[in-house]
This record gives C-alpha cells, sequence and structure tokens, in this order.
C-alpha cells in the first residue's frame, strides 16, 4: 500500500479537461498495480463562472466557486491542490490565501520545463484571458524565454476551437484554419506551442502533428502532482 500524498483536483473547469488531467496522472505514475497508484481527490464545480469573462469582461466572479472547492478538497484529506484551467491561475493567489495547503501553478511548472529544454522563444495558445493576463508571460521571463502571441484573426481561431468546439463537444475542426495559427505563431519566431488552454491538448490529440511541436500543460502539470505526491514517474 503506498504512502503518497494525496492530489486535490480542483476541477469543472472545463469537465473535460479535468478527467483528462486524471488520465495523465494515471498515465504518468509508475505503477504495476491500484495499490501502487496516488491517491486523488477531484471536486469538478462546473459551478465556477467562465475566467475569462470575469478578467476582461467584467462577467461573474469565479473565486467563490473555486474557494469553495479548495476547501471541501482540503477538508477531505488532499494535501496539495492543483488547476486543470490555465485562465484560473490569475486568481492564484485567492486560493491559496483561503488553504493551509500548497497550490502547484501550471504556468510556472510549463515554462521551467522548456527552460530545461532550452527554448528561448514559445508561442502561447490560450483563451483571451489568459492571453491578455499575461500569465504566462511572466511565467517565461522568470525563466528568460519571451512569449509571443497569435495575431487578432488567428486568436479568434484559437478561441473557437476552445469555446465553440472542444468545450460544445465537436471535435471536428475541418472549418478551422488551424495551419493558419501555426504558421502565425512560427514567422514570429516560436520554436514550440504552449497549448496554454486546458481545452487544447485535448483538440490537438485529434488535430495530430504540425509545423511546430507543442508542450501540454496539463501533462506538465500531472508530473509535477506525481512527483509532489512522492510517486516515481513513469
Amino acid at each position: 500500500m503506498s504512502e503518497y500524498k494525496t492530489i486535490g483536483i480542483l476541477g469543472g473547469m472545463g469537465p473535460m479537461a479535468t478527467y483528462d488531467l486524471g488520465i495523465k496522472i494515471v498515465d504518468n505514475t509508475k505503477a504495476d498495480k491500484d495499490q501502487e497508484h496516488v491517491p486523488v481527490i477531484a471536486d469538478c464545480n462546473t459551478r465556477i463562472a467562465d475566467r475569462t469573462a470575469a478578467i476582461l469582461k467584467g462577467g461573474d466572479d469565479p473565486r467563490p466557486e473555486m474557494i469553495k472547492s479548495a476547501k471541501r478538497l482540503e477538508a477531505a484529506g488532499a494535501d496539495f491542490i492543483i488547476m486543470p484551467c490555465n485562465t484560473a491561475h490569475y486568481f492564484y493567489d485567492d486560493v491559496c490565501g483561503a488553504v493551509s495547503i500548497p497550490v502547484l501553478h501550471m504556468p510556472r511548472e510549463t515554462a521551467a520545463r522548456l527552460k530545461e529544454r532550452g527554448i528561448k522563444k514559445a508561442a502561447v495558445l490560450a483563451t483571451d484571458g489568459t492571453c491578455q493576463s499575461g500569465i504566462y508571460e511572466k511565467a517565461l521571463e522568470g525563466e528568460g524565454i519571451e512569449a509571443v502571441y497569435p495575431s487578432e484573426e488567428m486568436q479568434k481561431v484559437v478561441m473557437s476551437l476552445i469555446y465553440d468546439y472542444v468545450k460544445a463537444g465537436n471535435m471536428d475542426f475541418s472549418a478551422l484554419d488551424i495551419n493558419g495559427v501555426v504558421d502565425d505563431v512560427k514567422s514570429k519566431g516560436a520554436e514550440i506551442m504552449i497549448l496554454g488552454c486546458t481545452e487544447l491538448p485535448i483538440a490537438f490529440d485529434v488535430i495530430g502533428e504540425t509545423a511546430l511541436p507543442t508542450i501540454d500543460p496539463t501533462a506538465e502539470l500531472a508530473r509535477a502532482a506525481v512527483k509532489a505526491a512522492g510517486a516515481p514517474l513513469k
């Protein structure tokens, strides 16, 4: 029986991204039987308001429900918390202040991995809220990496991919100019694309290989969580 720490997933942002993270935790854990996996508690709180709308348009505040979830996870026995939503990290300090257990930071984990790989310039594909709030830009600057973003036209494609397709359960992306997005950020010198919305790794699993490599922050968060729990990585 493992003595690993228990991971708490502050989920629901969105539901598919929550379960994608859970799968990646299992996939990244070196284990030969059930009892060698890491204990996980997930709170898939779909009452949490849209983060981009809150940041950019004065929409409903997501923090009250995020904090409720964090407190539920702590009370249920989680030793630390992870959030499978990049935009939610705009409210990271509020969540940390509401609980006495640590909260891992997905953009910082991703930036650290990019530094390890020697990346100097990375494209951020994310929601308008994530892009305009500078969440990834700050994390990347901390590791000496320059952030680049899609043009206004190509950012609309990214937003449609996230909201009109993955969040809506439509996985046929043939009407979207994905190659246009890739070519746009490649022309700006990007060496890699950060899939900086948790719906995007799901989409790019379907899209497949592109002219630029990608990094999946959900997978980086999963790996960081397995390590923080004290379990061996696969």
